[in-house]
């Protein structure tokens, strides 16, 4: 079969949920809306350019007036796997299912896990609990400046954060505590998605956490379209966490961010490579900024902002390149807690030969996006998802 497109760009806003699953309830998430309580809580959202794309076709969303002529082909992803964080996720998109969610721990890691990592790096461990990123440098950060001391914590996620300052810390030293912690964690025991390290620096009341992040997941289970790809010489560019979520498998070259404006300065550097074959971007300040900490109002700035540069993404597009934008699960920041939450994700399909886009079938797993691109590029087929390249020919 004929490649019908040399370039994919695939987009993931991380968290943009657009409504509660039907299983939401499984997951405590009935209610859930990421998209449509952002919007609420801010009179409208103003994102003329994604109402272009037909966002409103897929459920109108206050103040994104519904597309006539909508100029991609829309519609709404549900997730077939057990769970709602990054990994599963992303995972999914690739070609995957994940039968067993990945653990999290709401009373904090096991004395024994702890105890080896005290005995491993010759630092103690304090913290040891849930809690948001800046709340425990506020907390902790001082002590662990006069003593050395591990500030180690989680989320409702399946992660093992490990913050320290860099200037008592070096990084070096931090990243090779989170390799260790990653191996450690691997075992059924634990079944952590992601050891992140998470260095800051700054002083007592004034601590800030640095671009230097590093996350050490696991290997996804089984392979993925982005190691079919990679096996038959197409590029995987992947741009901010990507490479990091699928521990370097499939990727091809990696292109690392700071922000959601930088991932999308990256992706339009990516634009303008001559390649055939997957740019895959995720833009996490949505997620990490603004879902978990429960900010409606920075979220719908950050969604405008991303909005705004979307004429220079399709100034870009050549007449065979494909753009998909979607999400990876959902983060209502109005909803309880500071979890991630059970959603439909937005599905997004737009190319040059497009005169007027039209509703997809609610697709009912996220696989399905890999086994598009997959077909595109006549590759081997992932076991899970369905293609819809037939539908978005021209």
């Amino acid at each position: 079969m004929e490649t019908r497109f040399k370039r994919v760009f695939l987009i993931v806003l991380d968290s943009v949920g657009i409504g509660a699953s039907p299983d939401a309830f499984n997951y405590n998430d009935i209610g859930a809306d990421t998209l449509g309580h952002i919007a609420s809580y801010r009179n409208g959202l103003n994102m003329p350019h994604m109402a272009k794309l037909g966002l409103s076709n897929i459920r109108e969303i206050e103040g994104i007036l519904k597309a006539d002529k909508p100029t991609a082909h829309y519609s709404k992803m549900q997730e077939a796997s057990a769970g709602k964080d990054t990994m599963t996720g992303h995972w999914e998109i690739m070609g995957l299912h994940i039968d067993t969610p990945f653990r999290t721990f709401p009373n904090g890691f096991p004395d024994e896990l702890i105890n080896q990592i005290e005995k491993e790096t010759g630092r103690k461990v304090i913290g040891n609990k849930p809690a948001s990123g800046t709340g425990i440098l506020d907390d902790l950060g001082e002590k662990h400046m006069k003593s050395g001391d591990l500030i180690v914590y989680t989320s409702a996620d399946s992660v093992l954060q490990i913050a320290a300052h860099e200037e008592i810390i070096p990084l070096k030293e931090l990243y090779e505590i989170c390799e260790y912690v990653r191996v450690l964690t691997k075992s059924p025991n634990y079944m952590v998605g992601r050891v992140i390290a998470r260095p800051f620096i700054g002083e007592p009341g004034a601590f800030e956490r640095t671009p230097n992040r590093h996350d050490y997941a696991l290997k996804p289970f089984e392979r993925t379209v982005m190691n079919e790809l990679k096996d038959e010489k197409y590029e995987v560019i992947a741009i901010g966490k990507i490479a990091d979520i699928y521990d370097g498998e499939g990727v091809t070259d990696s292109l690392r961010t700071v922000s959601n404006m930088d991932g999308v300065n990256k992706l339009i550097e990516t634009m303008d490579r001559s390649f055939t074959g997957l740019s895959f971007l995720n833009l996490v300040d949505f997620d990490a900024i603004y879902g978990h900490r429960r900010d409606p109002q920075g979220y719908g700035d950050a969604l405008e902002a991303f909005d705004a540069r979307l004429p220079e993404i399709f100034e870009k597009l050549n007449e065979d390149d494909l753009l998909i934008i979607t999400a990876d699960h959902g983060n209502d920041p109005v909803h309880h807690g500071t979890d991630h939450t059970r959603e439909y994700v937005p599905l997004l399909v737009h190319h040059k030969g497009i005169e007027t886009g039209e509703s997809l079938a609610i697709r009912e797993s996220f696989a399905d996006i890999g086994a598009t691109i997959a077909d595109n590029f006549s590759i081997v087929k992932p076991k899970y998802g369905t293609s819809f390249l037939k539908e978005i020919k021209e």
